[in-house]
């Protein structure tokens, strides 16, 4: 017999969801205008954007390997060089940064030492087949998506986790059979683990490994459209979803029960790979890698703060 408090835990989500529909904001209560504007011009295949604990943004470059700092003024450094194809990146509370590098593993640098150093890159005495983003638990460990291989006819990607201080030996499994999981984050409450399908124009949720629910399982959390499919996300304070489409030209945004809300798009002439976002209070930083620039967009509601700029 079916346990009726079970059961209704259970469908309360989808509840609330259908009770909320007709209550969906749309685009203009995310950015008002959304008026994008040009941030800076780095050049480069921008990938990885990501905002040091300082405040400072930083961006990587997939082709030539160099880890850029953005100041405030708009001007491009290279601080380093991952020595491979750096695809994302994501501060820890110390200022180090972490990098999901294509061909090299998950890798850290020091920007005080400019040291690089491998955190990760096998599996079971299994190379991997090509690391593309990560994000921070607020335990200090990591989930990083490995696409490369699998594709819509072979979905055969997977998404691992590695404990605070793991290595190797430690890497935990936690979802395979995805058509090139690309892009990824964390719920607000982080029992939910957002993953972007590059291959299956969707945003794939998860059971995170702290969620203690069994009844959390896997799911479709939204279809996206246009160009290819779902790159780097964020989301926003109170959990709503922003998706960089490559070859869409455009930020597709979703609420916290998977509701289209609307797109962010870049100027017309502004090149259509856009692969990564990032906030900083209220500002959505958003890179487009054929042309090598950062736009930006303020937003009504401030980005949910990650790992290293939480207290």
């Amino acid at each position: 017999m079916i346990n009726a408090n079970k059961l209704i835990h259970f469908l309360a989500p989808t509840l609330l969801a259908w009770s909320l529909q007709a209550q969906i904001q749309d685009i203009s209560e995310i950015c008002n205008e959304c008026i994008v504007e040009r941030f800076a011009n780095c050049g480069g295949f921008l990938e990885g954007a990501t905002v040091a604990p300082d405040g400072t943004l930083w961006v990587v470059d997939l082709l030539s390997g160099n880890l850029l700092s953005v100041s405030a003024a708009g001007q491009c450094s290279v601080e380093g060089n991952s020595g491979g194809q750096p695809n994302g990146a994501k501060h820890h509370k110390d200022g180090r940064l972490f990098i999901a590098d294509k061909v090299k593993g998950i890798l850290e640098f020091d920007p005080q030492t400019k040291e690089v150093t491998l955190v990760v890159n096998m599996y079971k005495n299994e190379l991997i087949r090509g690391f593309n983003d990560l994000v921070f638990d607020s335990n200090g460990g990591f989930y990083f998506t490995e696409p490369y291989g699998s594709g819509a006819l072979e979905p055969i990607g997977r998404v691992f986790y590695v404990p605070p201080g793991g290595n190797n030996t430690t890497m935990q499994l936690v979802s395979g059979g995805m058509a090139f999981p690309n892009g990824i984050a964390l719920s607000p409450n982080e029992v939910n683990l957002y993953v972007g399908e590059y291959a299956r124009k969707r945003i794939t949720s998860l059971p995170s490994l702290s969620s203690q629910d069994v009844f959390d399982t896997s799911f479709v959390k939204a279809h996206t459209e246009g160009g290819i499919g779902p790159d780097g996300m964020a989301l926003d304070e109170v959990g709503n979803i922003y998706q960089a489409i490559f070859q869409g030209g455009h930020v597709s945004v979703f609420d916290s029960n998977g509701f289209h809300l609307g797109k962010i798009w870049l100027p017309e002439d502004a090149g259509t790979f856009v692969t990564n976002v990032a906030f900083d209070g209220n500002w959505l930083y958003i890179t487009e890698a054929s042309r090598g620039v950062i736009w930006r967009v303020r937003t009504n509601n401030s980005g949910l703060l990650l790992y290293h700029q939480r207290d």
